[in-house]
């Protein structure tokens, strides 16, 4: 019998400890922060795109033209602005994300945008496009055929037209020539930047650290800086590998997010409210006006002033429906609370309000959003 009582209380302990483990769940460091100096570099540049079917710039962008005869130029052809066509070219403007650890032969994507009046950039090739970073340094060539992500149709003074035309996309369409400057300095330590600064995640970050890594010094600058000093016999590919698949459970902020266009409420499962109690009723009120024509009962001669006249007959009815209330207990999470209002049937939108009538009233112990 004790045999059986003391399975009984281990089986009743495990479960306690699998339920509690369950609610501080664990990720990767390398999903909570970044190293720092591990960033891309912002590449950005002026080009054309020719062989538009119509749907270029118009004669009046003088910038298009010149760029269009300039190009030409390049190849020996001498033509005057205003013998050109712009029609089926488009002025543009380039840019792409260069990879921190890019080398001169990978391949990036790039993303074109129209500068001018074109409508549409469908069917269009981009011309050979050098790409700059912020130090005017070259450090890829762009050029290809775009992929638009919508059309426009016009035929007479009918116009169809879906997503946006006038940007468009090449996958692969830029080079790279030259490496991005190095940003990352590992002489003597690595910095950890958290991606949301905490004070409770930068904690747990340093003591995990500590506890895995213990040959390193472990600092947290701020809540968002983590500062890992390295010594002389660090290898630094393996011990970054070992960093970033150290598990952290990060402290999660109470937030209730509610889209006011779509109606949507995101609450966390910790996300509590205070002892509170809800009535809502509403007024309905009906206007009706129908109109009537008033016809004079008796014989009028031509030149008499009187005739037909149209007479609005308005009802009003007012219907006011019962209050509807719900109580709830303190520590009844934000889904209970929906749940409680959808059965008695309120709107979507009233459930917002009701929202932003509990945190106005402080029993909503979570920061509210409003999009």
């Amino acid at each position: 019998m004790d045999e059986v009582v003391l399975k009984i209380i281990t089986f009743f302990l495990l479960t306690l400890a699998i339920a509690s483990n369950s609610n501080a769940y664990e990720v990767r460091l390398k999903n909570l922060a970044r190293i720092e100096g591990n960033r891309e570099v912002a590449l950005i540049g002026y080009g054309i795109v020719v062989g538009l079917s119509g749907t270029g710039d118009s004669q009046k962008n003088k910038v298009t033209l010149q760029s269009l005869a300039n190009t030409l130029s390049r190849f020996g052809l001498e033509v005057e602005e205003n013998d050109l066509n712009a029609k089926n070219v488009a002025a543009v403007i380039v840019t792409a994300e260069l990879p921190r650890f890019g080398e001169p032969g990978d391949r990036i994507d790039v993303s074109v945008a129209s500068t001018g009046d074109a409508r549409s950039l469908a069917g269009g090739t981009l011309l050979l496009c050098p790409l700059y970073g912020p130090d005017q340094r070259l450090y890829a060539l762009a050029q290809g055929s775009l992929i638009v992500g919508g059309y426009e149709t016009t035929s007479y003074s009918n116009k169809s037209k879906k997503n946006q035309t006038t940007v468009g996309r090449i996958s692969n369409g830029a080079s790279v020539e030259q490496s991005p400057p190095n940003f990352q300095d590992f002489s003597g330590k690595i910095n950890i930047l958290l991606n949301k600064p905490d004070y409770t995640t930068a904690s747990r970050i340093v003591e995990k650290i500590r506890t895995t890594l213990t040959p390193n010094t472990v600092t947290a600058v701020h809540p968002g800086k983590i500062e890992i000093e390295l010594n002389n016999q660090t290898k630094i590919i393996p011990f970054i590998s070992k960093l970033e698949n150290i598990q952290v459970s990060p402290d999660i902020e109470a937030k209730v997010v509610v889209n006011e266009r779509t109606g949507i409420v995101v609450a966390g499962s910790d996300v509590t409210i205070g002892d509170v109690s809800i009535i809502q009723g509403s007024l309905k009120i009906e206007i009706e006006t129908s109109f009537g024509v008033y016809q004079p009962q008796y014989l009028v001669r031509p030149s008499d002033s009187i005739g037909t006249t149209v007479v609005p007959d308005t009802s009003i009815k007012l219907e006011e429906e019962t209050s509807r209330s719900v109580t709830l207990k303190g520590g009844t999470t934000v889904g209970d609370l929906v749940n409680s209002l959808k059965k008695i049937k309120l709107s979507t939108r009233d459930t917002i309000s009701i929202l932003e009538s509990i945190k106005a009233a402080g029993a909503l112990h979570a920061e509210l959003i409003i999009q």
